[in-house]
């Protein structure tokens, strides 16, 4: 492996070596905000990841998408089970289970984008990804209370793309995939993913106790678009995905604390079809109608405990879109219906019924100001009615460009948590009727591009009324808080864009608070307060690239870890190499040079079993270490 690190720097250096000129930019249409604008008038912020930055990704971590969202600022990818590597993605400060997560403007993945949802979607069949931060329950409902991400599949275009490929790392991971796109005539086009993925299990710290969960995954999906070129077109995917995973003590190891092995491991089995269908009546306004439909069981061992569930989801929304004078308008009405059926703790099943109706209105008031108004109405089962506003600004004056934003929202609760997936339910309690969390949030952003740089801070702040909160130092239970959990910070982005070189700086700084069980106000654990990144790039169309990364991340508050109540800082470096020769493309990709690990600082494994039956500390920093990987893309 080192062996083709240093043939690909030597090949990629002169290549190099000329400077191409850089291309017109690119106008980007982004669709999470319903009315299908052009990234730079919309007057929401909405962050994007072109196809050549999913690709730099792909290249890293080829069988998930947990790299190419916690390198966006304001974005962190939180491991939520060292068992098995789970993770949930927090925007802002603001818990992972507010994150909404589509595929193309569908639900697929229901209210499980989190926890090992990340682990089993695979990049390489995006074409964008779009992420709007803060509550956007006016657009998508109570699931978007701190966000929504939108990954966007690649569409057939006029010459067929096939592409195969391998990547091999040096932990015993392993992942190959088959991506196909092409029109199959004028009018219909298809696409087909299929994706397996295989991880060893490793033991890193040598304590007998996995750091890195083993699994074996299969995904496939076929797409089918339909396009009249008249204004109607149409939509259809589905999806399976097959995972075993397992982790605990190592095969031969017992636990020190009792003698024993401990097994800790999950199976998903899960499916799911959706579609969406679009025509343009009397030739003025757009009608769209989509729906979702999935399903996914899980079988997890904790150990001596057993837990079985499924989760359904059932999806409807029409919508009508149209535009008079200055005005874009967008209104519709939605339902959606949510299942959890847990096989061996039945006191914890709920079915949430939930139909809506919400209206949207783009205003472009002057050249210099437009406006995003929106609001929606949802009649929650077992919740009651939640009307849920938003407005946006987008201001632009001698070169400067501002958006102001704000919204309020909803949350349904559920037994599930980012605690409660890592431990299970067999030991939680719930002592009284739980109350839907209320979240607002605000923020203002102004950007300058002065020639090839393009600066951007971002000021933001939100707050969740009676937040849901687990226990778990004398009890196990799921409880709302007295007082509100808030956060308030700023982001800083700059990017460099001079072919054959671009960069990338991002510096976040949060502080998240909420309340402790003696009352008192605290940070949020496992949310450090600041954190930065720097990404450079230097790139010949032709040819390849060569990239580093570096990222810091700091001191974050923790919770029932005997070992510390605060963590270190760590700053993490990467590199990758990429060597274009006709249709393969070569890659090399080291995360982690430093080998920085939580188990060189702490144990993971806990001296005594926790209240809600775990034997590890959460954690605060990677458990895998240095890793690198290599291997081969072919696109013919």
């Amino acid at each position: 492996m080192l062996a083709l690190l240093v043939i690909l720097i030597t090949a990629l250096v002169p290549a190099f070596a000329q400077t191409p000129l850089a291309g017109p930019d690119e106008e980007i249409t982004v669709f999470a905000t319903r009315t299908d604008i052009r990234l730079q008038d919309s007057p929401i912020r909405v962050e994007v990841l072109s196809q050549d930055e999913i690709d730099e990704k792909a290249m890293m971590t080829p069988g998930d998408i947990v790299m190419m969202l916690n390198e966006m600022g304001g974005l962190r990818v939180q491991t939520t089970s060292p068992s098995l590597g789970a993770a949930s993605v927090r925007i802002q400060g603001m818990r992972g289970r507010y994150t909404r997560f589509l595929a193309d403007g569908l639900p697929l993945f229901g209210q499980e984008g989190g926890g090992l949802g990340l682990l089993q979607i695979p990049p390489v069949d995006l074409g964008q990804v779009e992420v709007i931060k803060g509550v956007s329950s006016a657009l998508y409902g109570g699931g978007a209370m701190a966000g929504v991400v939108n990954l966007i599949s690649r569409r057939p275009a006029s010459e067929p793309v096939h592409e195969v490929l391998f990547n091999r790392t040096t932990l015993g991971g392993t992942d190959a995939s088959l991506f196909l796109a092409s029109r199959l005539t004028p009018h219909w086009g298809g696409s087909f993913l299929g994706s397996g993925d295989w991880q060893e299990q490793k033991d890193l710290g040598h304590d007998g106790w996995s750091d890195l969960a083993g699994y074996a995954r299969g995904v496939v999906r076929p797409r089918v678009f339909w396009d009249n070129g008249a204004g109607r077109t149409g939509f259809l995917t589905g999806g399976f995905t097959y995972e075993n995973r397992e982790g605990g003590t190592m095969p031969g190891s017992v636990l020190p604390a009792t003698g024993k092995p401990y097994s800790e491991a999950l199976n998903t089995r899960r499916f799911d079809v959706g579609g969406n269908v679009q025509a343009i009546i009397d030739k003025r306004y757009v009608v769209t109608a989509r729906f979702a439909v999935s399903e996914q069981e899980h079988d997890h061992r904790f150990g001596e405990n057993r837990e079985r569930d499924r989760h359904e989801m059932l999806f409807g929304e029409v919508a009508v879109r149209g535009a008079f004078g200055r005005n874009t308008w967008v209104a519709g009405v939605a339902a959606e219906r949510e299942d959890f059926v847990p096989t061996d703790v039945p006191r914890f099943a709920y079915r949430y019924t939930t139909p809506g109706v919400f209206i949207q209105d783009d205003v472009n008031v002057a050249r210099w100001l437009s406006i995003s108004a929106s609001a929606r109405a949802d009649f929650h089962s077992r919740y009651g009615t939640f009307v849920s506003p938003r407005i946006s600004a987008l201001l632009r004056w001698k070169g400067w460009i501002s958006r102001v934003s704000g919204g309020e929202g909803f949350f349904a609760p559920t037994p599930l948590t980012e605690e409660t997936e890592a431990a299970g339910l067999s030991r939680l309690t719930i002592p009284a009727v739980l109350v839907a969390e209320r979240g607002r949030s605000a923020s203002f952003d102004l950007t300058r591009a002065l020639g090839p740089v393009s600066f951007t801070g971002t000021f933001f702040g939100s707050g969740v009324r009676h937040p849901i909160n687990v226990e778990r130092g004398t009890r196990y239970q799921l409880t709302n808080l007295a007082q509100p959990t808030d956060n308030v910070g700023v982001e800083f982005l700059a990017t460099l864009r001079k072919a054959p070189f671009s960069a990338t700086a991002t510096y976040t700084f949060v502080q998240s608070r909420q309340q402790d069980a003696r009352g008192q106000r605290v940070d949020t654990p496992l949310t450090p307060r600041q954190s930065f990144g720097i990404v450079a790039m230097w790139e010949k169309e032709k040819s390849g690239r060569i990239g580093v990364e570096s990222y810091y991340t700091g001191h974050q508050r923790l919770e029932e870890n005997p070992y510390r109540n605060e963590s270190l800082p760590y700053v993490l470096f990467g590199f990758l190499a990429e060597r274009k020769l006709g249709p393969a493309r070569l890659f090399v990709n080291v995360e982690n040079l430093t080998n920085v690990r939580q188990t060189r600082w702490d144990p993971l494994l806990r001296p005594d079993r926790g209240i809600d039956g775990r034997w590890t500390v959460d954690g605060w920093a990677p458990l895998d270490g240095r890793v690198l990987n290599g291997g081969i893309r072919f696109r013919f």
